[in-house]
């Protein structure tokens, strides 16, 4: 094997099965401890905002083949190393 980086792929939500995404989109909000502002957003209301911007458009869903890793980035974003 080479120790060459491979290219971030970029995987259409629509290809994923629902609970495959879900689990994503759940694993994603829970590691990120981004702060929402003023408000606090529950677990759900998280994942509905971030399953909002992958149906239209704002975000996708990249995997990084070098560390084996699921990311959501919004387009035009760099993916994070």
């Amino acid at each position: 094997m080479s120790d060459e980086p491979h290219e971030a792929v970029v995987v259409p939500h629509t290809e994923l099965a629902t609970d495959v995404l879900r689990g994503v989109v759940e694993s994603i909000v829970l590691r990120e401890g981004t702060e929402y502002g003023e408000k606090e957003f529950s677990l759900e209301e998280k994942v509905t905002q971030l399953m909002r911007q992958l149906e239209t458009g704002a975000a996708q869903i990249i995997f990084d083949p070098t560390s084996e890793t699921v990311d959501v980035v919004a387009i035009g974003a760099t993916p994070r190393r």
